[in-house]
């Protein structure tokens, strides 16, 4: 199934190509740096596997729970919001004062902004309706899927385990400011010095960078392309990106 949301660096062109590099056998999934969760929503449940989703954006994993635990009050919610710039503008400087209050105008401000950037408005109209009435559906994919919001140097201690597979999808180097959580220079290394630890099985996606090249050497690196959607002056191009896996 297709995520409900859009998300800047998202993998909703990529995820196939993600999923058939997976381990055929594995005890829990585990995606450190969630965003939309196209790769989540595009695994089929399997009985017995633990699936973890999180994320260091407080907004968006109060989305996903409130998507998870009340649905319907975040539908009914969204169903009072007009479209219009006035109402975006409201959701970008009042959060609201309940968590669903929160996670409507949030879902609000990804689906009404440019390139789902959250921050600007989007000149062309963007009907809410089919959005919200897929909710339901994201619901029961979310049911035995637990939601975290913690670093990712954390969450990798809690959950590894031997047969657990860790995917990666932290902000690409050098394209840091087109994300609202923060990440450094030092962050992509303390990144690295995490996993080099981890027991379980790793999948990291990067854009194709030298650094990052340099960084993973001594792992599987391998260059694959997709078309580009960050910058409208190379729409239609091809973008460079690496997987990166420890098994």
């Amino acid at each position: 199934m297709n995520s409900f949301i859009g998300w800047i660096g998202g993998k909703k062109l990529l995820r196939k190509e993600i999923i058939a590099r997976f381990p055929e056998e594995y005890g829990r999934y585990v995606e450190v740096f969630g965003g939309a969760g196209w790769v989540l929503f595009g695994l089929d449940p399997k009985p017995g596997r633990m699936e973890v989703y999180n994320d260091a954006n407080g907004d968006l994993v109060n989305l996903f729970r409130c998507i998870k635990y009340h649905a319907n009050a975040v539908q009914q919610e969204l169903d009072w919001m007009l479209q219009s710039r006035e109402t975006f503008m409201q959701c970008l400087n009042q959060r609201g004062e309940t968590d669903i209050q929160r996670a409507a105008r949030y879902f609000y401000q990804i689906k009404e902004s440019f390139g789902c950037d959250t921050r600007t408005f989007a000149t062309a109209p963007k009907p809410l309706i089919n959005a919200t009435a897929y909710l339901a559906k994201v619901r029961e994919r979310l049911q035995h899927v637990v939601i975290e919001n913690l670093d990712f140097e954390r969450l990798l201690k809690v959950y590894d385990r031997p047969d657990a597979l860790f995917y990666l999808d932290p902000p690409y180097h050098g394209t840091e400011k087109y994300y609202s959580a923060q990440f450094s220079q030092a962050d992509h290394e303390r990144l690295k010095g995490a996993l080099e630890s981890v027991k379980g099985k790793w999948l990291l996606s990067y854009n194709d960078d030298d650094y990052i090249r340099e960084l993973y050497k001594e792992y599987h690196i391998e260059p694959i392309g997709r078309r580009n959607q960050l910058s409208a002056k190379e729409k239609g191009g091809e973008y460079r990106e690496l997987i990166i896996r420890n098994y």
